[in-house]
């Protein structure tokens, strides 16, 4: 498959222009001569004149040229992002529905864009690609099946997606980091390096096992963040952090010192299927704003499980990360939260003014 940028001429790059192609944002800018501003490709702004459009591959570069951003620069990139948001949703429930995990190619001709952009596009926005986003959703899956307790291993290797045993086998490690009957016993034998740190919030606590950020624990007390660890995993074992361990702790600091970032941590979250989908409803809630229990219910087509919502928002130990913060009571009130509520309160503040 050829590589070659699909915006190297000045006419696709026009044409890209005149269709306001998001995916063709971040590529190139188009500078106008006579207004002397500068504005992605995707820009809802009224098009000008051809003979008028210079091209730059950055906007440091047209910036360089003596162009500033257009006025409409911040609306479009909300826009834009909000596109390419949708065509990767679009592209991960096109995923997930799939019994077998379908070819790039496949995936790139259903959203209407070319293989080389969509995996760029997919990359950019998940941190993941389609492929290994494909195996993080199968290996959820069969961790779900192996929480079951009426399920043979057997069954959830089939109610995973695999069509036959040997095929799980092959990509048992990748998917568990550890036998399926290990995982099903809770862990044992299992290896989770772990880190305490300091962030603005107080004491911070990052876990790690093979498989991905399996805790991220928020306390006054970082004693307290290692006994709650241990008590997570009590069959397991935990083995404090190196130096390479601290880039994965400064990642989950720098989310919430600035948790509008929204980084795409490779999570490895345990819980229940009910769960699974309230956390997924969580992460779906943008920084900056709030949700009820009651709503979540809604959304996850459970609306009498409001008091279910609330337990599943008490047991996730992914602080910020699954923001959990974001959930409180219909009339507005903060209600509880797992790393109190001055904790909640504050995150709710920095998000709403960034």
């Amino acid at each position: 498959m050829s590589t070659m940028n699909a915006y190297d001429t000045d006419d696709a790059r026009w044409a890209a222009v005149q269709a306001r192609e998001a995916a063709a944002d971040g590529h190139f800018v188009y500078a106008v001569r006579t207004t002397g501003v500068y504005a992605q490709p995707s820009s809802m702004a009224r098009l000008p004149r051809r003979e008028n459009v210079a091209f730059f591959d950055s906007a440091q570069a047209a910036e360089a040229a003596g162009y500033r951003p257009s006025r409409r620069a911040r609306s479009d990139q909300t826009r834009a992002a909000a596109e390419r948001a949708g065509l990767v949703a679009r592209a991960c429930r096109l995923i997930e529905a799939s019994e077998t995990p379908p070819p790039l190619d496949a995936l790139a001709a259903e959203l209407g864009m070319s293989p080389f952009h969509f995996h760029r596009l997919f990359k950019a926005e998940t941190g993941l690609t389609p492929k290994a986003y494909g195996s993080a959703f199968r290996a959820r899956r069969l961790r779900e099946e192996l929480s079951a307790p009426e399920s043979s291993i057997t069954d959830a290797i089939y109610g995973a997606g695999f069509n036959s045993n040997s095929r799980f086998y092959e990509a048992s490690d990748q998917l568990l980091g550890m036998r399926a009957r290990d995982y099903r016993a809770g862990g044992a034998g299992a290896d989770i390096r772990f880190a305490v740190g300091q962030c603005s919030l107080g004491a911070i606590l990052v876990a790690r096992s093979q498989r991905g950020i399996c805790a991220i624990l928020l306390d006054d007390d970082p004693d307290a963040l290692v006994r709650e660890l241990q008590d997570q995993f009590p069959r397991a074992r935990l083995i404090g952090g190196d130096a390479a361990f601290e880039q994965w702790v400064a990642q989950v600091v720098g989310l919430i010192e600035a948790p509008a970032i929204g980084l795409q941590l490779p999570l490895d979250v345990r819980g229940t299927a009910f769960q699974e989908r309230v956390w997924r409803a969580l992460r779906e809630i943008p920084p900056g704003t709030t949700a009820s229990y009651a709503e979540i219910a809604e959304r996850i087509g459970a609306p009498r499980a409001v008091r279910a919502v609330a337990q599943a928002c008490g047991a996730n130990r992914l602080a910020v990360a699954i923001p959990c913060h974001r959930v409180v009571r219909r009339d507005g009130d903060l209600s509880g939260y797992r790393w109190g509520v001055e904790r909640k309160r504050e995150l709710l503040r920095r998000e709403a003014q960034a």
